[in-house]
């Protein structure tokens, strides 16, 4: 600037400049608490979301049997169907792993004893086989289930399910193939009720 000459500023320009000044320095209002919330919840998710996956060091092969239960009512013109309610609250089939020595039949058997506290029961025919996969943490578990028909022989008898149960009941065929989680085994209890009504099971 040369000497002699002042700068002077309008007050135009100085009241331009004053709110700008004021807004520079505002303090932040604190988020709502309901804001702050959701925004901590959605932090959470992004970061599960885009966690990244145990990569999968080890395939795992678990051979398994079990069997569909089933008893004629009172009239023999109705089939009744026994399922056991696992601990995540599904409807299924008594099944569980094949121990070293024994074959798919006998398992089907110790699981049934175990899973229901039938005794009085038997293995009929085998009906077929299902797959299904899961991850369990860094290993791709494959699980084949052998199915066979069994007959319950005594109405009278007692159900005694393990302690992991959440329900084990009889229910109308029609009903428990509505209750079944698993497709497959929708697919096996139709074959069963067709070898049934075909006189194929005495």
């Amino acid at each position: 600037m040369r000497q002699g000459r002042t700068a002077v500023q309008s007050p135009q320009s100085t009241n331009n400049l004053e709110p700008t000044a004021r807004r520079a320095f505002k303090v932040p209002e604190a988020l709502p608490v309901e804001q702050q919330v959701k925004e901590s919840s959605l932090r959470k998710l992004t970061s599960a979301v885009f966690r990244k996956k145990i990569a999968i060091q080890e395939v795992v092969r678990e051979p398994t049997s079990g069997g569909i239960i089933f008893r004629l009512t009172a009239d023999k013109k109705d089939i009744e169907v026994l399922l056991i309610q696992d601990s995540k609250g599904r409807w299924t089939i008594p099944k569980g792993h094949i121990e070293p020595g024994e074959t798919a039949k006998m398992t089907a058997r110790r699981e049934i004893e175990e899973e229901t506290g039938l005794r009085n029961f038997n293995v009929l025919t085998w009906l077929g086989k299902i797959h299904f996969k899961y991850r369990r943490a860094d290993k791709l578990v494959l699980m084949t289930t052998q199915i066979y028909l069994v007959q319950a022989l005594d109405a009278r008898e007692m159900l005694a399910g393990e302690k992991w149960m959440r329900g084990i009941q009889w229910f109308p065929f029609a009903e428990a193939l509505d209750l079944i989680e698993y497709e497959d085994i929708e697919k096996l209890m139709l074959i069963a009720k067709k070898k049934i009504r075909a006189g194929e099971i005495q």
